[in-house]
């Protein structure tokens, strides 16, 4: 490889690294808090940090989201039509911090509502 290959190259991967920050920034992380599906294709996660969105009506979801297992099978308050509402999660995720993004979901675990009703961290759902 001659140098101006090898500047080249350089310049290249400084440039993705810049144009696309999340993509190194982005760690994986389990998350815990209110799980949320108010309406049809919305869900997102509110924890400590606050609103992680998995999924918005008309839009792509998550990598990821579609292989989560039914988080309304317990431990799930109805607050409309349809069976939407709230229940209490943690999310095995990667987020970019410093977008507030979720990039990819791994996992989920159902948690009995007493958990996030007592973590005084968290807002009310």
């Amino acid at each position: 490889m001659t140098l101006g290959q090898v500047v080249r190259t350089f310049s290249v991967c400084i440039s993705a690294a810049l144009l696309c920050p999340h993509a190194v920034a982005s760690t994986r992380e389990n998350r815990c808090g209110w799980l949320q599906n108010p309406t049809p294709a919305n869900w997102w996660l509110v924890d400590k940090d606050g609103s992680w969105t998995l999924s918005v009506m008309g839009e792509r979801p998550v990598p990821g989201f579609d292989d989560l297992p039914d988080m309304t099978s317990r431990d799930w308050v109805v607050t409309n039509a349809g069976g939407h509402g709230y229940g209490c999660a943690c999310i095995d995720m990667d987020v970019d911090n410093g977008a507030g993004e979720v990039v990819r979901i791994y996992s989920a675990k159902v948690l009995p509502l007493k958990r996030c009703k007592t973590d005084r961290s968290l807002p009310l759902p």
